[in-house]
């Protein structure tokens, strides 16, 4: 069980990225498992926003291009999106106990380990190093060697994207 950051699904879906190949192989393998991987809502509203940025990226996937991707991900048989229980409110209350210098962009990842926290989940696949204040968290590169796990089949959903670095 782990979660997918942003980060890995904008370089997958970035075609001109040097990230672009492992990040889409890393998709690869966990597309057709039925096994559990999850993102979050959160996660899913980040990438809408940094795919279609035009700031980010000089040819942006428009906003339908960036939720067909997405789609593509949501009907893979193993993924779930995590999603705030009744429990929710007291966890992160702990959790801002536990690591008590959180504050303003770090709040969108203190969303995300909240969330892993409440299902039980401690790894995530992320470039994000912010994740390591939170050690309840596992968090793992795909693009470093003891991380990454090799392809087994493509996703389902053309390897091309408009977006450009």
């Amino acid at each position: 069980m782990f979660v997918v950051d942003t980060n890995i699904l904008v370089y997958a879906a970035n075609s001109h990225a040097p990230e672009n190949a492992k990040c889409r192989a890393f998709l690869d393998e966990w597309w057709p498992q039925a096994g559990a991987w999850f993102l979050t809502w959160g996660i899913c509203y980040e990438f809408l926003r940094v795919s279609t940025h035009p700031r980010v990226f000089p040819s942006p996937l428009s906003a339908q291009e960036s939720w067909s991707f997405l789609e593509t991900l949501l009907v893979s048989p193993g993924l779930q999106v995590l999603a705030p229980t009744d429990r929710h409110a007291g966890v992160l209350a702990h959790v801002l106990r536990e690591v008590p210098l959180l504050s303003g962009n770090s709040m969108h990842d203190a969303e995300t380990a909240v969330l892993m926290r409440e299902h039980g989940i401690r790894r995530i696949y992320t470039r994000d190093t912010d994740f390591h204040r939170f050690p309840f968290v596992e968090p793992m590169d795909p693009l470093t060697p003891s991380a990454f796990l090799a392809p087994a089949r493509p996703l389902p959903f053309p390897h091309s994207s408009p977006i450009q670095l």
